[in-house]
Protein backbone atom coordinates (compact mmCIF):
# COMPACT_ATOMS: atom_id res chain seq x y z
CA UNK A 1 0.00 0.00 0.00
CA UNK A 2 1.35 3.40 -0.99
CA UNK A 3 2.11 6.08 1.58
CA UNK A 4 -0.05 9.13 0.90
CA UNK A 5 2.24 12.17 1.04
CA UNK A 6 0.69 15.63 1.26
CA UNK A 7 3.21 18.06 -0.23
CA UNK A 8 2.55 21.53 1.21
CA UNK A 9 3.95 24.55 -0.62
CA UNK A 10 3.36 28.25 -1.28
CA UNK A 11 2.23 30.36 1.67
CA UNK A 12 2.23 33.99 2.72
CA UNK A 13 5.93 34.56 2.06
CA UNK A 14 8.13 36.63 -0.22
CA UNK A 15 9.59 33.28 -1.30
CA UNK A 16 6.17 32.00 -2.41
CA UNK A 17 7.11 31.46 -6.06
CA UNK A 18 10.39 29.76 -5.15
CA UNK A 19 8.43 27.29 -3.04
CA UNK A 20 6.21 26.43 -6.02
CA UNK A 21 9.25 25.62 -8.14
CA UNK A 22 10.87 23.50 -5.41
CA UNK A 23 7.65 21.58 -4.75
CA UNK A 24 6.89 20.79 -8.38
CA UNK A 25 10.46 19.55 -8.86
CA UNK A 26 10.13 17.26 -5.85
CA UNK A 27 6.63 15.96 -6.64
CA UNK A 28 7.80 14.97 -10.11
CA UNK A 29 10.69 12.99 -8.60
CA UNK A 30 8.89 11.09 -5.84
CA UNK A 31 8.77 7.34 -6.41
CA UNK A 32 5.29 6.60 -7.76
CA UNK A 33 5.64 2.95 -6.72
CA UNK A 34 5.93 3.93 -3.05
CA UNK A 35 4.05 7.19 -2.71
CA UNK A 36 0.74 8.71 -3.68
CA UNK A 37 1.45 12.43 -3.94
CA UNK A 38 -1.28 14.86 -2.85
CA UNK A 39 -0.38 18.49 -3.67
CA UNK A 40 -1.50 21.04 -1.05
CA UNK A 41 -1.03 24.64 -2.09
CA UNK A 42 -1.31 27.63 0.26
CA UNK A 43 -2.12 30.88 -1.55
CA UNK A 44 -0.64 34.23 -0.57
CA UNK A 45 -3.89 35.01 1.26
CA UNK A 46 -3.58 31.78 3.28
CA UNK A 47 -6.21 29.68 1.49
CA UNK A 48 -5.44 25.95 1.11
CA UNK A 49 -6.15 24.08 -2.15
CA UNK A 50 -5.62 20.59 -3.48
CA UNK A 51 -5.91 19.09 -6.97
CA UNK A 52 -3.80 17.47 -9.68
CA UNK A 53 -3.62 20.77 -11.59
CA UNK A 54 -1.25 21.99 -8.86
CA UNK A 55 1.47 19.72 -10.23
CA UNK A 56 1.70 21.85 -13.40
CA UNK A 57 3.56 25.15 -13.04
CA UNK A 58 1.38 26.77 -15.71
CA UNK A 59 -1.59 26.56 -13.31
CA UNK A 60 0.00 29.23 -11.12
CA UNK A 61 0.05 31.83 -13.87
CA UNK A 62 -3.66 32.43 -13.27
CA UNK A 63 -5.15 32.17 -9.77
CA UNK A 64 -8.61 31.72 -11.30
CA UNK A 65 -7.46 28.37 -12.71
CA UNK A 66 -6.73 27.19 -9.19
CA UNK A 67 -10.16 28.27 -7.94
CA UNK A 68 -11.82 26.61 -10.93
CA UNK A 69 -10.01 23.26 -11.03
CA UNK A 70 -8.87 22.76 -7.41
CA UNK A 71 -10.72 22.36 -4.13
CA UNK A 72 -10.49 24.81 -1.25
CA UNK A 73 -9.74 22.60 1.76
CA UNK A 74 -8.76 22.34 5.41
CA UNK A 75 -6.46 19.75 6.98
CA UNK A 76 -7.59 18.19 10.23
CA UNK A 77 -7.36 15.05 12.33
CA UNK A 78 -10.29 12.76 13.13
CA UNK A 79 -10.05 9.44 14.95
CA UNK A 80 -6.38 9.07 14.06
CA UNK A 81 -6.92 9.91 10.38
CA UNK A 82 -5.64 13.05 8.65
CA UNK A 83 -8.19 14.38 6.24
CA UNK A 84 -8.49 17.06 3.59
CA UNK A 85 -12.05 18.34 3.61
CA UNK A 86 -13.87 20.85 1.42
CA UNK A 87 -13.82 24.20 3.19
CA UNK A 88 -16.87 25.66 1.48
CA UNK A 89 -20.34 24.40 0.62
CA UNK A 90 -23.25 22.91 2.52
CA UNK A 91 -21.91 19.37 2.19
CA UNK A 92 -18.30 19.47 3.35
CA UNK A 93 -17.08 16.25 1.79
CA UNK A 94 -13.77 14.51 2.40
CA UNK A 95 -11.46 15.20 -0.54
CA UNK A 96 -8.50 13.02 0.44
CA UNK A 97 -6.79 11.25 3.32
CA UNK A 98 -3.07 11.60 3.84
CA UNK A 99 -0.58 9.70 5.97
CA UNK A 100 2.23 12.24 6.14
CA UNK A 101 3.11 15.82 5.19
CA UNK A 102 6.18 16.94 3.26
CA UNK A 103 6.53 20.73 3.71
CA UNK A 104 8.44 22.26 0.79
CA UNK A 105 8.05 25.85 1.82
CA UNK A 106 10.41 28.81 2.06
CA UNK A 107 10.40 31.86 4.27
CA UNK A 108 8.24 33.65 6.79
CA UNK A 109 4.96 32.12 8.03
CA UNK A 110 5.73 28.67 6.66
CA UNK A 111 9.38 27.62 7.02
CA UNK A 112 9.87 29.45 10.32
CA UNK A 113 8.00 27.06 12.64
CA UNK A 114 4.47 28.38 12.05
CA UNK A 115 3.47 25.52 9.75
CA UNK A 116 5.48 22.94 11.69
CA UNK A 117 3.68 23.98 14.88
CA UNK A 118 0.28 23.38 13.29
CA UNK A 119 1.31 19.98 11.95
CA UNK A 120 2.77 18.95 15.28
CA UNK A 121 -0.31 20.13 17.18
CA UNK A 122 -2.64 17.87 15.17
CA UNK A 123 -0.16 15.00 15.41
CA UNK A 124 0.52 14.30 11.75
CA UNK A 125 3.96 12.94 10.76
CA UNK A 126 5.97 15.37 8.67
CA UNK A 127 9.34 15.61 6.95
CA UNK A 128 12.05 17.97 8.12
CA UNK A 129 12.76 20.07 11.18
CA UNK A 130 10.46 20.42 14.17
CA UNK A 131 9.15 23.73 15.55
CA UNK A 132 12.26 24.61 17.55
CA UNK A 133 14.77 23.96 14.78
CA UNK A 134 12.53 25.74 12.29
CA UNK A 135 12.43 28.90 14.42
CA UNK A 136 16.18 29.20 14.98
CA UNK A 137 16.94 28.11 11.43
CA UNK A 138 14.88 31.00 10.05
CA UNK A 139 16.07 33.60 12.56
CA UNK A 140 19.56 34.81 11.67
CA UNK A 141 20.11 36.39 15.09
CA UNK A 142 19.04 33.37 17.15
CA UNK A 143 21.17 31.22 14.85
CA UNK A 144 24.27 33.35 15.34
CA UNK A 145 23.81 33.42 19.10
CA UNK A 146 23.69 29.61 19.16
CA UNK A 147 26.78 29.41 16.95
CA UNK A 148 28.62 31.81 19.26
CA UNK A 149 27.75 29.63 22.26
CA UNK A 150 28.98 26.54 20.40
CA UNK A 151 32.17 28.35 19.29
CA UNK A 152 31.28 27.92 15.62
CA UNK A 153 33.05 30.69 13.66
CA UNK A 154 30.87 33.52 12.31
CA UNK A 155 31.57 36.92 10.77
CA UNK A 156 31.51 39.97 13.11
CA UNK A 157 27.97 41.37 13.31
CA UNK A 158 25.54 43.67 15.11
CA UNK A 159 21.75 43.58 15.30
CA UNK A 160 18.95 45.92 16.31
CA UNK A 161 15.19 46.48 16.15
CA UNK A 162 13.56 48.64 13.49
CA UNK A 163 12.26 51.01 16.19
CA UNK A 164 15.83 51.59 17.40
CA UNK A 165 16.85 52.60 13.91
CA UNK A 166 13.81 54.81 13.43
CA UNK A 167 14.25 56.58 16.78
CA UNK A 168 18.07 56.73 17.00
CA UNK A 169 19.40 56.38 13.46
CA UNK A 170 22.76 58.01 14.23
CA UNK A 171 23.43 55.67 17.18
CA UNK A 172 22.63 52.58 15.12
CA UNK A 173 24.82 53.74 12.23
CA UNK A 174 27.69 54.49 14.61
CA UNK A 175 27.33 50.97 16.04
CA UNK A 176 27.40 49.47 12.54
CA UNK A 177 30.36 51.51 11.33
CA UNK A 178 32.54 50.01 14.06
CA UNK A 179 32.48 46.88 11.90
CA UNK A 180 34.16 48.86 9.08
CA UNK A 181 32.86 48.98 5.50
CA UNK A 182 31.84 47.11 3.46
CA UNK A 183 28.99 45.57 5.43
CA UNK A 184 26.00 43.48 4.42
CA UNK A 185 22.51 44.30 5.69
CA UNK A 186 19.95 41.51 6.16
CA UNK A 187 16.37 41.28 7.44
CA UNK A 188 16.50 38.79 10.30
CA UNK A 189 13.99 36.16 9.20
CA UNK A 190 13.87 36.28 5.39
CA UNK A 191 15.59 33.94 2.95
CA UNK A 192 16.47 33.79 -0.75
CA UNK A 193 18.50 37.01 -0.35
CA UNK A 194 15.30 39.09 -0.18
CA UNK A 195 15.91 42.56 1.31
CA UNK A 196 19.68 42.03 1.49
CA UNK A 197 22.15 44.69 0.33
CA UNK A 198 25.87 45.44 0.59
CA UNK A 199 26.92 48.92 1.71
CA UNK A 200 30.35 50.38 0.96
CA UNK A 201 29.72 53.76 2.59
CA UNK A 202 27.17 55.56 4.76
CA UNK A 203 24.85 56.63 1.95
CA UNK A 204 24.50 53.03 0.73
CA UNK A 205 24.08 51.87 4.32
CA UNK A 206 21.13 54.18 4.94
CA UNK A 207 19.48 53.03 1.70
CA UNK A 208 19.99 49.39 2.69
CA UNK A 209 18.63 49.93 6.21
CA UNK A 210 15.60 51.86 4.94
CA UNK A 211 14.81 48.90 2.69
CA UNK A 212 15.50 46.18 5.27
CA UNK A 213 13.15 47.61 7.92
CA UNK A 214 10.25 47.35 5.46
CA UNK A 215 10.68 43.54 5.55
CA UNK A 216 11.39 42.74 9.21
CA UNK A 217 11.40 44.26 12.69
CA UNK A 218 14.91 43.01 13.44
CA UNK A 219 17.94 43.65 11.26
CA UNK A 220 21.38 42.03 11.30
CA UNK A 221 24.44 43.70 9.76
CA UNK A 222 27.63 41.72 9.14
CA UNK A 223 31.17 42.61 8.17
CA UNK A 224 31.83 41.53 4.58
CA UNK A 225 34.59 38.93 4.51
CA UNK A 226 37.67 40.01 2.53
CA UNK A 227 38.93 37.93 -0.41
CA UNK A 228 35.59 36.17 -0.38
CA UNK A 229 34.87 32.67 -1.58
CA UNK A 230 31.33 31.35 -1.03
CA UNK A 231 30.76 27.63 -0.68
CA UNK A 232 27.69 25.57 0.21
CA UNK A 233 27.24 22.05 1.52
CA UNK A 234 24.16 19.97 2.31
CA UNK A 235 23.65 17.75 5.36
CA UNK A 236 21.14 14.88 5.48
CA UNK A 237 20.00 13.14 8.65
CA UNK A 238 18.84 13.96 12.18
CA UNK A 239 20.55 14.37 15.56
CA UNK A 240 21.61 10.71 15.56
CA UNK A 241 23.16 10.34 12.10
CA UNK A 242 24.42 12.81 9.52
CA UNK A 243 25.72 12.58 5.95
CA UNK A 244 27.46 15.41 4.11
CA UNK A 245 27.14 16.16 0.39
CA UNK A 246 29.59 17.46 -2.15
CA UNK A 247 30.67 21.08 -1.65
CA UNK A 248 29.89 23.71 -4.26
CA UNK A 249 31.53 27.06 -4.92
CA UNK A 250 29.06 29.72 -6.04
CA UNK A 251 30.28 32.72 -8.01
CA UNK A 252 27.71 35.55 -7.84
CA UNK A 253 27.67 38.29 -10.41
CA UNK A 254 27.14 40.84 -7.65
CA UNK A 255 28.63 41.46 -4.19
CA UNK A 256 26.55 38.53 -2.94
CA UNK A 257 24.26 35.86 -4.38
CA UNK A 258 21.05 37.77 -5.11
CA UNK A 259 17.49 36.54 -5.53
CA UNK A 260 17.91 36.98 -9.30
CA UNK A 261 21.17 34.99 -9.31
CA UNK A 262 19.47 32.15 -7.46
CA UNK A 263 16.11 31.90 -9.18
CA UNK A 264 15.96 33.97 -12.36
CA UNK A 265 19.36 33.79 -13.99
CA UNK A 266 19.38 34.10 -17.76
CA UNK A 267 16.33 31.98 -18.44
CA UNK A 268 13.50 33.48 -20.45
CA UNK A 269 11.57 30.28 -20.86
CA UNK A 270 8.02 29.94 -19.64
CA UNK A 271 5.57 27.27 -18.61
CA UNK A 272 6.63 23.64 -18.74
CA UNK A 273 9.89 24.55 -20.44
CA UNK A 274 10.76 26.68 -17.44
CA UNK A 275 9.97 23.81 -15.11
CA UNK A 276 12.28 21.53 -17.04
CA UNK A 277 15.01 24.18 -17.20
CA UNK A 278 14.83 24.82 -13.46
CA UNK A 279 14.89 21.12 -12.65
CA UNK A 280 18.24 20.29 -14.21
CA UNK A 281 21.25 19.06 -12.28
CA UNK A 282 22.32 22.61 -11.54
CA UNK A 283 19.40 23.27 -9.23
CA UNK A 284 17.06 26.23 -9.50
CA UNK A 285 18.80 27.91 -12.40
CA UNK A 286 22.15 28.17 -14.16
CA UNK A 287 23.78 30.00 -11.27
CA UNK A 288 27.52 29.85 -11.84
CA UNK A 289 28.71 27.11 -9.55
CA UNK A 290 31.61 24.70 -9.38
CA UNK A 291 31.02 21.19 -7.98
CA UNK A 292 33.12 20.07 -6.25
CA UNK A 293 34.57 23.32 -4.97
CA UNK A 294 38.32 23.73 -5.39
CA UNK A 295 39.23 23.34 -1.72
CA UNK A 296 42.28 21.79 -0.11
CA UNK A 297 41.67 18.60 1.84
CA UNK A 298 42.13 20.58 5.07
CA UNK A 299 39.51 23.22 4.14
CA UNK A 300 37.11 20.57 2.83
CA UNK A 301 37.39 18.66 6.10
CA UNK A 302 36.87 21.86 8.12
CA UNK A 303 33.71 22.78 6.19
CA UNK A 304 32.32 19.26 6.65
CA UNK A 305 33.13 19.26 10.37
CA UNK A 306 31.54 22.66 11.03
CA UNK A 307 28.50 21.63 9.00
CA UNK A 308 27.80 18.61 11.17
CA UNK A 309 28.39 20.64 14.36
CA UNK A 310 25.96 23.33 13.19
CA UNK A 311 23.37 20.76 12.08
CA UNK A 312 23.43 19.14 15.51
CA UNK A 313 23.52 22.46 17.40
CA UNK A 314 20.28 23.56 15.71
CA UNK A 315 18.71 20.10 16.04
CA UNK A 316 18.13 20.01 12.30
CA UNK A 317 16.48 17.12 10.48
CA UNK A 318 15.88 16.05 6.90
CA UNK A 319 18.07 17.85 4.39
CA UNK A 320 19.53 21.31 4.93
CA UNK A 321 21.95 23.51 3.03
CA UNK A 322 24.67 25.31 4.97
CA UNK A 323 26.35 28.36 3.43
CA UNK A 324 29.94 29.31 4.20
CA UNK A 325 32.20 32.33 3.68
CA UNK A 326 35.94 31.75 3.25
CA UNK A 327 38.74 34.31 3.19
CA UNK A 328 40.86 32.91 0.36
CA UNK A 329 43.98 34.72 1.60
CA UNK A 330 43.89 33.56 5.22
CA UNK A 331 41.85 30.35 4.65
CA UNK A 332 39.62 31.41 7.54
CA UNK A 333 36.20 29.70 7.39
CA UNK A 334 32.99 31.35 8.64
CA UNK A 335 29.55 29.79 8.70
CA UNK A 336 26.95 32.08 7.14
CA UNK A 337 23.61 30.36 7.77
CA UNK A 338 21.64 27.14 7.72
CA UNK A 339 18.73 26.78 5.29
CA UNK A 340 16.26 24.27 6.74
CA UNK A 341 14.28 23.81 3.51
CA UNK A 342 16.68 24.88 0.75
CA UNK A 343 15.65 25.68 -2.80
CA UNK A 344 15.46 22.48 -4.88
CA UNK A 345 16.16 20.69 -1.57
CA UNK A 346 19.81 20.91 -2.69
CA UNK A 347 19.44 17.70 -4.70
CA UNK A 348 22.21 18.82 -7.08
CA UNK A 349 24.76 18.62 -4.23
CA UNK A 350 23.99 14.93 -3.74
CA UNK A 351 24.06 13.89 -7.40
CA UNK A 352 27.90 13.89 -7.57
CA UNK A 353 27.90 11.31 -4.77
CA UNK A 354 25.59 9.00 -6.73
CA UNK A 355 22.43 9.84 -4.78
CA UNK A 356 19.69 10.81 -7.25
CA UNK A 357 16.78 13.09 -6.34
CA UNK A 358 14.28 10.24 -5.88
CA UNK A 359 16.59 8.48 -3.44
CA UNK A 360 17.18 11.72 -1.52
CA UNK A 361 13.43 12.29 -1.16
CA UNK A 362 12.94 8.69 -0.07
CA UNK A 363 15.56 9.04 2.65
CA UNK A 364 14.04 12.33 3.85
CA UNK A 365 10.63 10.68 4.19
CA UNK A 366 12.13 7.77 6.13
CA UNK A 367 13.88 10.19 8.50
CA UNK A 368 10.56 12.00 8.98
CA UNK A 369 8.86 8.73 9.96
CA UNK A 370 11.64 7.94 12.46
CA UNK A 371 11.44 11.46 13.96
CA UNK A 372 7.67 11.06 14.37
CA UNK A 373 8.08 7.75 16.19
CA UNK A 374 10.72 9.23 18.49
CA UNK A 375 8.51 12.24 19.34
CA UNK A 376 5.60 9.94 20.15
CA UNK A 377 7.78 7.74 22.33
CA UNK A 378 8.40 10.62 24.76
CA UNK A 379 6.06 11.57 27.61
CA UNK A 380 4.02 14.67 26.74
CA UNK A 381 1.25 14.59 29.36
CA UNK A 382 0.34 13.13 32.74
CA UNK A 383 -2.74 11.09 33.58
CA UNK A 384 -4.05 13.36 36.30
CA UNK A 385 -7.10 15.48 36.99
CA UNK A 386 -5.73 18.66 38.53
CA UNK A 387 -8.87 20.59 37.57
CA UNK A 388 -11.02 18.36 39.80
CA UNK A 389 -8.83 19.18 42.75
CA UNK A 390 -8.95 22.85 41.83
CA UNK A 391 -12.76 22.79 41.86
CA UNK A 392 -12.90 21.05 45.24
CA UNK A 393 -10.69 23.78 46.72
CA UNK A 394 -13.20 26.43 45.60
CA UNK A 395 -11.07 27.54 42.68
CA UNK A 396 -14.09 28.07 40.46
CA UNK A 397 -15.43 30.85 42.68
CA UNK A 398 -13.03 33.29 41.14
CA UNK A 399 -14.71 32.80 37.78
CA UNK A 400 -18.02 34.25 38.92
CA UNK A 401 -18.81 37.67 37.62
CA UNK A 402 -16.14 37.58 34.90
CA UNK A 403 -17.03 39.31 31.65
CA UNK A 404 -16.94 37.66 28.27
CA UNK A 405 -14.59 39.01 25.64
CA UNK A 406 -16.26 40.30 22.49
Amino acid sequence: MKIRIGVIFGGESVEHEVSIISAIQAMNKMDGEKYEVVPIYITKDRQWYTGEALRDIETFQDIDLIKRYCKNIVLYEKNGHFLLQNKKGVLKSIVAEIDMVFPIVHGTNVEDGVLQGYLQSIGIPFVGVDVYAAVVGQDKIFMKQIFEQEKIPIAPYVWFYDVEYQESQSEVIEKIEKLKYPVIVKPCTLGSSVGIAVAHHREELIDALDSAVTYDNRIVVEKVIDNLMEVNISVLGNYENQQVSAIEEVTPKNDFLTYADKYIGGSKTKGKAATKYKSNNKGMVNTSRIIPAALSDKLKSEVEDISVRAFKALKSSGVVRIDFLINKKTNKVYINEVNNIPGSLSFYLWSPLGKDYSELLDQMINIGIKDYKKRNAKIHSFDTNILKGFSEMGGSKGLKGTKKFH
